[in-house]
């Protein structure tokens, strides 16, 4: 059997020849009647009139016979909203191209070239849509060839790393990904038709802040300037709620310097939005109408399958305080018990302290072992402890509580939520708070940001503010185990 190295040298060697014969391997532009789905879809009316038609793409599947030869050849109309395929059967016989012409064929052609088919469109003894060939044009020379047993791939990795190959091969692939993109169109149609209006903001920093996290550090020559990747958009929209803007939200990348699992990507896309005027008990109602809405235009439906399990998107969705649950699952009552009491349960329970770790930190690392794996319907779970979210306002009625949520679905954590803290020396303190942690070595910790203070010294109304993984709702909605099955290129070890 042939290696690929010597399978690309003979494809280098047509290619050669190709070029001798004055042909371009690789032409400019191809003069394409057609897209496959739509000759498929119009192929009475096409075949009836016998009009000539001008198609084109990879070539997935070649068969000789003598003196002709069938094709199967793809380009990427399959799934179009209009229905259809991208699929066709290709037929070229030598008595209708020549000998000169069938054998430039049967000499320079491969699985994978990228083939233009000028002809008509009739069907097959067995029923098959075909076009034969008048005339053919390559349009690009591949060098290497497909692999064979892609579907069967054992190192999974390898479909990650090679997507491309991953998209030719599976049509699962990409359809998963077109569902990415209509839940990400749905969501925008959600948020417009509620009034708010879609910004951008820096992804380049000169302070990381939004959320606890260690981010990446670059240098700007021009200005001689260390900036970071942010980690959230979520300073920078408040901002412009202080600026006037009631309702705004940014769908956009941001950046983590922190481990790669089945729910972690470094980065990773985010849509946040913030609402004037509002508190997280109405942004909860409007949390389950957006994803009631985002559902059932996606799926026609209320209700998905994760992992063989019915999920069912349907308000109200089922509320919880953090510290019940918390006592539900493991006895621990957080509100009456100290910090070293706390870490010696979560010892005992077998769950990692690090030092300089605060207590809501400790109960999270709790709470996200022995209680968010068992949620599987949408569940509200609200009113964190102090400490949880130094972005956050505490309740009016229990200081010692935020006015929070965190929506949980499938043991995913999809949405973090506040009210937001508007107070700018409350904030000011909790800055202060977080910097202490930072100097004693918690890389994860939020950083002082003093012109967002003083920002936030010329007033911002109450508001309501709402952060959710688009990655993590896609892993979701389309029944994929991990964030690398939903992310087109996701972050890889290097094979070397």
């Amino acid at each position: 059997m042939a290696t690929i190295e010597e399978l690309r040298k003979t494809r280098l060697k047509k290619l050669e020849a190709i070029r001798k014969s004055l042909v371009s391997p690789y032409p400019e532009k191809t003069k394409r009647t057609h897209s496959i789905e739509e000759a498929v879809r119009d192929f009475a009316k096409l075949s009836r009139s016998k009009k000539e038609v001008i198609l084109a793409g990879r070539i997935k599947s070649q068969r000789g016979h003598g003196g002709s030869a069938f094709l199967d050849i793809e380009d990427g109309s399959t799934g179009s909203p209009q229905g259809g395929t991208g699929k066709i059967q290709a037929f070229l016989r030598e008595d209708r191209l020549g000998e000169s012409g069938y054998k430039f064929f049967s000499d320079n052609f491969d699985i994978g070239d990228f083939i233009e088919i000028r002809g008509t469109l009739f069907k097959t003894k067995k029923g098959e849509r075909t076009i034969e060939a008048a005339g053919f044009k390559m349009l690009a020379k591949s060098l290497l060839p497909l692999p064979e047993k892609w579907h069967g791939l054992k190192d999974v990795e390898e479909r990650f790393r090679k997507r491309y190959l991953d998209l030719i091969f599976n049509s699962e692939t990409r359809e998963k990904f077109k569902t990415r993109a209509k839940i990400v169109k749905e969501i925008r149609n959600f948020l417009e038709n509620e009034g708010f209006l879609e910004v951008e903001t820096p992804i380049l920093q000169p302070i990381y802040g939004g959320a606890k996290a260690k981010p990446f550090k670059t240098h700007l020559n021009a200005l001689d300037i260390d900036l970071y990747l942010r980690i959230s958009p979520e300073l920078y929209l408040k901002r412009l709620l202080i600026g006037g803007f009631d309702k705004v939200y940014e769908i956009g990348k941001c950046f983590r310097n922190e481990g790669v699992d089945r729910s972690h990507n470094p980065d990773f896309t985010m849509l946040e939005f913030y609402w004037a005027y509002a508190d997280y008990k109405e942004l909860m109602k409007l949390t389950e109408k957006l994803l009631e809405t985002v559902v059932k235009n996606v799926f026609a439906k209320n209700e998905i399958e994760y992992e063989g399990k019915k999920i069912k998107f349907k308000a109200p969705f089922a509320r919880i305080e953090f510290d019940q649950l918390l006592k539900k699952h493991t006895k621990i009552k957080i509100n009456d018990i100290n910090l070293e009491a706390l870490k010696k349960e979560a010892q005992r329970l077998g769950v990692k302290v690090e030092e300089g770790m605060t207590k809501s930190e400790v109960a999270d690392e709790i709470y996200k072992k022995f209680c968010l794996p068992l949620i599987e319907q949408p569940t509200f779970i609200i009113n964190h402890p102090l400490g949880a979210f130094p972005l956050a306002k505490a309740q009016e009625s229990n200081p010692q509580k935020l006015a929070n949520f965190q929506l949980i679905v499938a043991g995913w954590e999809t949405v973090n939520a506040f009210s937001e803290l508007n107070d700018p020396l409350e904030q000011k303190k909790r800055f202060e708070e977080q910097e202490k942690f930072f100097r004693s070595g918690l890389e994860e910790a939020q950083r002082m940001d003093k012109d967002f203070l003083e920002a936030l010294e010329h007033g911002m109304p109450p508001s309501a503010g709402f952060g959710m993984g688009i990655d993590r709702l896609v892993a979701l909605l389309t029944n994929s185990h991990s964030l690398r099955e939903v992310i087109l290129f996701p972050t890889m070890r290097p094979r070397d």
